[in-house]
This record gives structure tokens, C-alpha cells and sequence, in this order.
């Protein structure tokens, strides 16, 4: 099986490189030697390769940035995926894409079930809902998995800003209502693997393909998770100068930002766990998992 992976060098990216080596063969692009600008070129990577699984962790994240570069975003994250689904289709491949819970705008009250209605906020949220709906376009083989809140011990993410923050500062003022499943890239491309394990031993690619929410279990605020970061970092002996207690709730006006969030980025995983029979971890074990990576990598 040969493995076509895109974004190796996102969290998630960096992660599917050692999970993937139990299905396959991975070719992963470098970032300096393809624009993923260039449809001629993204095209002509695939050819070249003739992949068995395309897999594309690769993505325009910069939320705030899209709404005053849409057209960046919408290249990257919609045009860009459309050109992978078509080789896939033509190549009778599998493909497996990443998208978001800005998918939607937060206003329901349960968490979000992979048919609800998409109503994006944001620039990001309306070219990653088009990357996926370019992917069903096509007729694929496809796996779409939405997530959240991703974090790792590589590159940038929120819990590793509260950690420098609590450095730097007595007190932080954190988002409380906005509500979510911080969920780690190793736990996304460990699901990654397994399910496409399942894909390509299915007698039927109607089996398993389809949309997918893949989260961790249970739920936060930012301000939650901002409180049990600095605690369990505190209690692995690190030197911070905020407390929990001195991290301090406000609502989303109080830090306004160019692109609008959804205030619930709850995401149901029933559909998930019970095509891939899969038990998903709570996010405090891995954000305690993150923490105790970090400390032993001197990252903190």
C-alpha cells in the first residue's frame, strides 16, 4: 500500500507519519517543494506517485488571517482538496481529509452530529465545509474526519500559549463560553490508521466511508482548560507565576477577534465509535499526557 501524505509537518501531519507506517508505504510532501497554490502542481504530485491512500492533513489554519486572505483560504482549503479528491477518484484510491467543528456556528445546544446543518462563521469555516463538500463532488473513497481543538507537543497551540503565558504573568484572562473537546494529534492519527485499516480490508467502501466527528471524550471552556493546564504543569514541578485560581473567565466580547468562533465546538462521537469500534480517551488524560511530554523534552 503506498500512502500519499500531505502536511507532514503540521501536528497532526508530524504524528500520521508514525502511524501510518502500519498500513503502508508513506511518500510525504515537503512543504518547500510543493505549492499547495498550484492545482498543476498538487495534480502532477499525485501522478508522479500514483498513491494507493492519499491523506491530506495539510490546511490554511490561520482563522483570523483568512478574513482578510480568503482567496489563499479557498485555494489551500477548498480548490486544493478538490484537485486531490479528483485523483483519488480517478486512481479508485482512498482519501482521508481533515476538517473542523468551524463547520458549523455553535448555536445548537447538544453536541453536533455529523448530518446537522453546516452554517460556518468564518472565511475558514465556509473553505473547509467546501473542501468537503468538493470531496463528495467527486465520488471518492473518502474518510472526512471533523475535529477540534487539536493539540500536540510539536509546533503552536493553545495549551502550550497558556504554558508561556503562566510564565510570563500573575493573572490571564481566559474565554468561558465557548465549549469544546481539546483533542490530541496523537489521537486523531492513531484513528486515522485504524480506520483505514478497516477501509481497505472492507468488502464495501459504502461500509466506512462517509463524514466522521473524532474528538477526544468529554467536554471544557478555554477557560477550563486553560485552569487544568497551569494545574497539572504546577504539579509536575514547574515554575509558573499564574495559579489556577488567578486565571479568570470573561465572555468571547471581551476578546474580539476578525473571525467569529462557534460558542459550541461539541461534537458527538457515536457514529465513530460504533463503525470503527473504537474507545476514545477523556482530554484530561492527554492534555496530562501533554504536559508530562513536554516537561521531559524541556519544552516547558
Amino acid at each position: 500500500m503506498k500512502i500519499l501524505l500531505f502536511g507532514k509537518e503540521g501536528q497532526v501531519g508530524w504524528e500520521l507519519q508514525r502511524s501510518l507506517l502500519t498500513v503502508g508505504d508513506i511518500v510525504a510532501s515537503e512543504q518547500d517543494e510543493l505549492d499547495l497554490e498550484d492545482q498543476a502542481a498538487v495534480r502532477g504530485w499525485v501522478r508522479r506517485h500514483e498513491p494507493d491512500i492519499i491523506v491530506n492533513a495539510a490546511a490554511y489554519t490561520a482563522v483570523d488571517q483568512a478574513e482578510s486572505d480568503p482567496e489563499k483560504a479557498h485555494r489551500i482549503n477548498a480548490e486544493a482538496v478538490g484537485v486531490l479528491a479528483e485523483e483519488a477518484s480517478r486512481l479508485n484510491a482512498w482519501m482521508v481529509h481533515y476538517s473542523t467543528d468551524y463547520v458549523f456556528d455553535g448555536t445548537k445546544n447538544e453536541p453536533y452530529e455529523e448530518g446537522d446543518l453546516p452554517n460556518p462563521l468564518s472565511v475558514y469555516g465556509r473553505t473547509k465545509l467546501a473542501g468537503e463538500e468538493r470531496i463528495r463532488d467527486c465520488h471518492a473513497k473518502h474518510i472526512i474526519f471533523r475535529t477540534s481543538w487539536v493539540f500536540a507537543a510539536r509546533g503552536k497551540n493553545f495549551a502550550k500559549t497558556m504554558l508561556r503565558l503562566a510564565k510570563e504573568r500573575e493573572k490571564l484572562n481566559v474565554i468561558a463560553d465557548q465549549h469544546g473537546a481539546p483533542t490530541s494529534a496523537e489521537l486523531i492519527a492513531d484513528v486515522t490508521a485504524l480506520a483505514l485499516h478497516r477501509a481497505v480490508h472492507s468488502k464495501s467502501h459504502t461500509d466506512v466511508a462517509g463524514t466522521y466527528n473524532l474528538v477526544a471524550q468529554g467536554e471544557t471552556s478555554w477557560h477550563g482548560y486553560a485552569q487544568y493546564v497551569i494545574t497539572v504543569a504546577r504539579e509536575r514541578g514547574i515554575i509558573l507565576k499564574t495559579i489556577p485560581e488567578e486565571v479568570y473567565p470573561i465572555q468571547t466580547d471581551a476578546y474580539p477577534l476578525p473571525a467569529k468562533r462557534p460558542h459550541n465546538s461539541r461534537l458527538s462521537v457515536s457514529k465513530l465509535t460504533s463503525v470503527f469500534d473504537v474507545h476514545l480517551p477523556d482530554w484530561h488524560i492527554q492534555v496530562r499526557r501533554l504536559i508530562e511530554e513536554l516537561a521531559l523534552q524541556g519544552g516547558l
